[in-house]
């Protein structure tokens, strides 16, 4: 396991004792799922890609503190790269992401 892998199911494993909120696959890739909806989940380099609304991915982007993810060239609107591990930030975002999903 990574060290994003391990940083991201320390925070998604209490999270997964909510009503709804489960590991689930995406892409090939394990994720954290609440009811249909994806909510975040680990690229092959380590990184954490979330689901948050696309003017606050817009604004990550802007802010140099996330990337576009754009799985073979299309790029996913909702959906932000973070590829620096860090468990703070990560663990706001991946809240964010939670909080948007099962706002929707």
């Amino acid at each position: 396991m990574s060290s994003g892998e391990a940083t991201f199911w320390a925070i998604a494993g209490p999270l997964m004792e909510r009503p709804g909120v489960e590991r689930s696959t995406m892409m090939g890739h394990e994720c954290l799922r609440a009811g249909d909806a994806f909510v975040a989940m680990v690229d092959r380099s380590g990184g954490l890609i979330v689901k948050l609304p696309t003017e606050r991915v817009e604004g990550l982007i802007l802010a140099g503190q996330a990337e576009p993810f754009a799985p073979a060239g299309r790029v996913f609107r909702e959906w932000a790269l973070v590829a620096e591990i860090d468990e703070r930030s990560w663990r706001g975002l991946v809240d964010e992401a939670l909080a948007f999903a099962t706002a929707c």
